[in-house]
């Protein structure tokens, strides 16, 4: 569904992809793995056409995404949803007001045909009965449902997510876990997950992909990225510190 060629981008003397290749398969959750700093946000901001690359494609079906001016990009973006770090919802807006945003930015529902949209994709979620509370009165895991509400509210080919379990705990990350795997499941939609969160990633992808210094080392199913012996790949998924800790 996606190919990614040779994507390259610096800011500044940094260079943070050189190089990337990487094929994104539909209907299927594509899991995109690499320490802190690796840029994997920014690859995903390339992905939907926040971020320009210095050099390199990216292609969506038959489009060149990286070709495309600003007008038509914005008309492509329709077709993706993202979930954000902590689920971005507007904090003046209530629960149904967020999901339906993009609806009401981008179609000419009516407000009656908005909400019964976003009572769908809240039910879809598991969230039931919830239109009116505002951000501040929902826990952590409930933003993260309302934020895949409102990344899905407009029946999208494809979602991103964006380190999905940042700041949850463990059980919290397995319950999202869980929500990522039951609407790919309902919706077949096609996922691509930035995360360094091991378990959830063992859980719920199809593919892995790890980025490392601007390059994709390594991909592949679960099972053979489990087998796989490259030693930065090893290293990072069975969480071992390169060496002793120095204290001061």
């Amino acid at each position: 569904m996606i190919k990614i060629i040779d994507l390259k981008k610096a800011f500044g003397p940094k260079k943070v992809l050189d190089g990337v290749n990487l094929e994104i398969e539909a209907g299927k959750i594509t899991v995109i793995i690499g320490r802190s700093g690796e840029g994997k946000s920014v690859l995903v901001k390339h992905i939907i056409g926040l971020l320009r690359p210095d050099s390199g494609k990216i292609i969506f079906e038959d489009m060149e995404l990286t070709a495309m001016k600003e007008r038509d990009w914005n008309e492509a973006r329709k077709r993706f949803g993202m979930l954000f770090q902590g689920a971005a919802l507007f904090d003046s807006m209530t629960v149904a007001e967020n999901v339906g945003f993009p609806l009401k930015e981008h179609t000419d529902l009516d407000d009656a045909d908005i909400l019964k949209t976003v009572r769908e994709k809240l039910r879809r979620v598991g969230l039931v009965g919830v239109e009116t509370m505002m951000p501040a009165e929902l826990s952590g895991g409930m933003k993260k449902r309302v934020g895949l509400a409102r990344a899905i509210v407009m029946d999208p080919e494809i979602v991103l997510f964006d380190e999905p379990t940042t700041g949850q705990d463990p059980i919290m990350s397995d319950s999202v876990a869980d929500l990522i795997l039951e609407t790919q499941r309902a919706l077949k939609t096609t996922y691509v997950v930035i995360s360094h969160d091991i378990p959830l990633t063992y859980k719920i992808a199809d593919k892995i992909a790890m980025l490392h210094e601007g390059r994709i080392i390594a991909e592949g199913a679960p099972d053979e990225m489990r087998r796989n012996p490259d030693p930065i790949l090893r290293q990072f998924l069975e969480g071992r510190a390169e060496g002793p800790i120095k204290v001061y």
